[in-house]
């Protein structure tokens, strides 16, 4: 296939992750992977300062996945970011997002690896989340094993009246 055939199938890029981010360094590639990634009609992308003021918390984690760069003078690309939060042996996944251009590549999959790795290494005994009931993401994760805990009745507000349900997942380390 002729390499400009915008139908032929795309060769995964290498990812990258960088982790221990300070939260000024953190915030700018968050915030552009955050407005690509959630679609405005269910409002669940955080504004700058509610982003802000949880990376600026104790125990919250910012894992950011770039295209690793194809020479050291080659800054990655952001395509990712997962942000975690730490209370007693509990992990809350708070927020994962992928740049709609990269998934299907594995993305997200290698966020949330290297987040329950890191939970496991931190000595946590579960891994937790909430997430509109529609979202696709619940295949992710199925495949990883978190179970449903919880659901709160139309908690989500989508367009128009209309609520979605949020499920609670748990995936017990």
């Amino acid at each position: 296939m002729p390499q400009d055939d915008p139908f032929a199938p795309r060769a995964a890029p290498a990812f990258q992750l960088l982790a221990g981010l300070a939260a000024e360094d953190a915030i700018g590639p968050v915030m552009h992977i955050m407005q690509q990634a959630f679609d405005p009609l269910y409002g669940e992308a955080w504004n700058h300062s509610q982003t802000r003021s949880m990376l600026a918390m104790p125990l919250t984690h910012v894992l950011l996945l770039e295209i690793a760069p194809t020479t050291p003078d080659t800054a990655g690309e952001p395509v990712g970011f997962a942000m975690t939060r730490r209370v007693a042996e509990e992990e809350e996944l708070l927020l994962i997002a992928v740049a709609p251009n990269w998934r299907q590549f594995g993305a997200a999959t290698t966020l949330l690896n290297q987040v329950v790795e890191n939970s496991r290494q931190a000595g946590v005994s579960r891994l937790h989340l909430e997430m509109r009931s529609n979202n696709p993401a619940i295949h992710l994760y199925s495949k990883f094993g978190f179970q449903s805990v919880g659901l709160r009745k139309g908690y989500y507000k989508g367009a128009g009246s209309h609520h979605y349900d949020a499920l609670t997942l748990a995936l017990d380390l």
